[in-house]
């Protein structure tokens, strides 16, 4: 079993920042991608940020230039870095990890979320 805790969400301004963090524990050999992603009320799940092991980044179009994501692999810990926020970044925020766990299995596992409001 592999656990994803967030933290870091709550209210902020429009324009102010936030910061996210989400450690992974449990059975992890490795953790090859680490990412956030969020679900508006009455909308789908999306893509947020997601980075590999390797440092390598990919972002939705509506966060690129004011969110960053990074991770510590010694921690296997992920953050999200949110800057210039709005009120429709306004979203419960997930994280997610895939991997390989001491069975050799594949793991795609995922927090329990993190509440973010911006208020205009």
């Amino acid at each position: 079993q592999v656990q994803l805790v967030e933290s870091g969400g709550g209210l902020v301004q429009a324009g102010g920042s936030l910061r996210l963090s989400c450690a992974a524990s449990g059975s992890i050999i490795r953790i090859n991608r680490m990412g956030w992603y969020r679900q508006a009320p009455g909308k789908q799940r999306e893509l947020v940020a997601t980075i590999t092991s390797g440092g390598s980044t990919n972002y939705a179009d509506s966060v690129k230039g004011r969110f960053t994501i990074s991770r510590d692999n010694a921690k296997n810990t992920v953050y999200l870095q949110m800057s210039s926020l709005r009120p429709e970044d306004t979203a419960v925020y997930y994280c997610n990890a895939v991997g390989l766990n001491y069975d050799k299995l594949e793991f795609d596992s995922w927090g329990r979320g993190t509440q973010v409001t911006v208020s205009s």
